[in-house]
Formats: C-alpha cells, structure tokens, sequence
C-alpha cells in the first residue's frame, strides 16, 4: 500500500525554558528540571497531536514523519532562557521527544531538516547529530539532516525548507508565502523542471497557507506553527505583542480523489490573566 501521509512538525526549540520539555528530564550534571505551567500545557498538546490528532486525519495509516528544523534551541543571541546551554543536554531532550514518534508503528520514515544556525550550529551540526541517533533517512551524499528535500508523494511534488521571509505586520503575513511560490515556479520554469505542488517552510512559528488554482487541482504553500511558547524577542515586534504562541503541527495527505490536500492542527495558548480594576 502506497504511503498517503505526511506529519510536518517544526521549532521544538528543545531545551530552551519556552521550548518543548517532557515531564521530567535528568541533565548531564545529573540535576533535574522540571517544567513550567505553560511548558506542561505544551505538552498535553504534543501529546493530543500525535496521539488523537495524527491516526484521526490519517486514518490510522502509515505516515512520514519530517521535523523542518530547530529542533534544538543551542546556544544563541546573548539569550539567558535556555534551561542548558549544553548541546547535548538538548539534543537528548530532542531524542527522548522524537524516538517514540519515529520508532511508532505507524511511523514509515523519518526526515529532517536544518534549521537556524544560531539554534542548531554551524552548519546544522547538532541537528545532524540528533537526526543521525534518531536513523533519519540519509540524503544521496549520507547525511542524515539535510538544508531541503524534495519528496514526491504520489506524484505529487512537495519541496520542504526551514527559512522564510518574516513581518511585523499582520496584514503582509501572506507576502512572502506567495513570493515563495512564485519564486519556485518562476525557477523551475527556467529549467524546464515541474514546481512543486506544496511548499514547505517554518521558521516563523506562525501557521499560515495560500492556496492558488492550477491545471492539476491546487498549487499550495504553507508556514508550520511551532511548538515553541512566546519568547523575549518577540516582544520585539507588533505582530508578536499582542498575539499569543501557536502550537502544532501539518498533514499532507495524497487524497481519495487523486489529489494532494494538507490539514493543520493549531493550538493558541491563552492570554496572560488580566487586571481588572
């Protein structure tokens, strides 16, 4: 039976103190951290997406798996809200979150992007190193992460990255999603190649999909939300003050009539209490 499904997760940030954490995790000093109210409330998501959420819009059929980078949440920035600044305490943390997924029985591979250098390493390093403990399918050269990937589901052609353009502004959020479209189909155009029918990029926390018509049903690209709570630097900008962290993840499906669709889980987490006075 051919695969039909896809699950894309992105920006686990793992650990990082606004990043996905599990219950409980024993550092390599041997110390334990135990999570925040908002990190549990994180993860009762994680733990919905993949086990209500995925067999239900795959029908309990066999799915890839790609995580599309920042797995980790390294050593960045000047920033002080890592739980650990040891790469390999956070490439564990990584490991124990994504070995159950990827060793699952409906998982039929895995495959993972690099993501941001700052987060991950010169190179995507540390994310090499966590996809290769993980036996992510390896590229044609042998490594086991990679900077993208084409896939073809089906026939139908998806094209997975981790960067995109980002704004501050709500009302351009759509701007560099269709620019990414048109980027590729300029491109491959050029060369004489097929576009892809789905794009696939993260980065930015912030689920979103334009959708345009085309001579074989629908030309789509997309932004996966992360699973990464509110951090400092968002504060930065008006399209992150005010708005609250989106959590989850995508299905791509080959559907029933011989067409390619994608779904999303978001999750919004609520906002801080307010004062009333």
């Amino acid at each position: 039976m051919p695969i039909r499904n896809v699950i894309v997760i992105s920006d686990s940030h793992c650990g990082c103190q606004l990043g996905l954490f599990p219950p409980s995790f024993k550092l390599d000093s041997g110390g334990l951290y135990k999570p925040s109210v908002l990190q549990r409330k994180v993860w009762s998501m994680w733990e919905h997406f993949w086990g209500e959420w995925v067999p239900l819009v795959t029908k309990k059929e066999p799915y890839i798996v790609v995580h599309n980078g920042d797995a980790i949440d390294g050593k960045h920035h000047d920033t002080v809200t890592q739980i650990t600044q040891n790469i390999t305490d956070q490439v564990a943390i990584a490991e124990a979150l994504l070995r159950p997924i990827v060793k699952g029985n409906q998982c039929a591979g895995y495959y993972h992007i690099r993501g941001t250098e700052a987060h991950v390493g010169k190179s995507g390093q540390a994310e090499e190193q966590l996809a290769k403990n993980l036996g992510a399918i390896p590229d044609e050269i042998g490594n086991h992460a990679r900077w993208e990937l084409w896939m073809r589901l089906n026939g139908n052609l998806i094209h997975f990255s981790h960067h995109i353009g980002c704004t501050g502004s709500a009302s351009y959020e759509s701007t560099a999603v269709y620019k990414e479209m048109i980027e590729a189909y300029v491109d491959a155009s050029r060369w004489g190649k097929q576009p892809p029918n789905v794009i696939v990029r993260s980065h930015r926390h912030r689920a979103i999909k334009v959708e345009v018509p085309t001579e074989t049903g629908y030309g789509i690209a997309l932004v996966t939300p992360g699973f990464q709570l509110k951090t400092p630097n968002t504060h930065r900008f008006a399209l992150g003050r005010s708005s609250m962290p989106q959590i989850g993840g995508i299905l791509i499906r080959h559907g029933d009539e011989d067409t390619i669709f994608t779904r999303s889980k978001v999750w919004n987490i609520e906002r801080p209490r307010e004062v009333v006075l």
